[in-house]
């Protein structure tokens, strides 16, 4: 019996082992480090995360602290502007919601409207009248409109009175907070079923 013939293989090459291979240390330790960082992110998201308290005063988005007195956080352009219209702002606050008001200032606006100058003193003048009623923010040197929204978040109890586009928007994502503006020579506020003197 004969010799069986080997056929010669061309082109084999020896198995090599992929670069990608688990088995290779570097790669082993690049998974690792991998399946560290996911279970990293998945207990991250796990956190419990920080949910703001309920405001008692509010049913649904109706404010059960607003009654009257109403007390009004007026702004400086709200001063500058009732000025301008002939206003009087005590008067013209209680035609609007039919009850009585007492608009109130804080620190900030108070040092806002000493700032402005001479230009603005009878606004500054307006602002010390007796009626007004001064209320101390206890911020350092903050911006006035983030002092207003600030007292407005703590406390429920305020109307917001200006006529500053960028504040009026803040104040609408508050819930419960209503805000006064001056619309055709007259005072008005949105956001309160209430007022049944401000012009539909």
């Amino acid at each position: 019996m004969g010799k069986a013939k080997k056929t010669r293989k061309f082109a084999v090459a020896k198995k090599i082992i992929s670069p990608k291979d688990t088995r290779i240390k570097s790669n082993a330790q690049q998974k690792h480090q991998k399946e560290k960082e996911s279970n990293n992110n998945k207990n991250s998201s796990q956190k419990p995360r920080h949910v703001d308290q309920a405001i008692s005063a509010l049913f649904f988005q109706y404010n059960t602290q607003l009654g009257p007195p109403y007390h009004i956080l007026v702004d400086t352009n709200f001063i500058n502007f009732s000025i301008r219209n002939k206003m009087d702002i005590v008067r013209s606050m209680m035609d609007c919601l039919l009850a009585k008001c007492i608009p109130c200032i804080t620190d900030c606006v108070m040092g806002e409207l000493e700032k402005l100058g001479a230009k603005y003193k009878v606004a500054l003048r307006m602002a010390q009248d007796p009626r007004f009623e001064r209320i101390p923010c206890g911020c350092k040197g903050c911006y006035a409109d983030d002092c207003l929204v600030n007292m407005v978040k703590q406390w429920r109890c305020f109307i917001v009175a200006t006529c500053d586009k960028e504040l009026r928007g803040r104040v609408r994502k508050i819930p419960g907070v209503p805000c006064m503006y001056i619309s055709s020579h007259r005072y008005t506020v949105e956001r309160m079923p209430e007022a049944f003197g401000a012009p539909r």
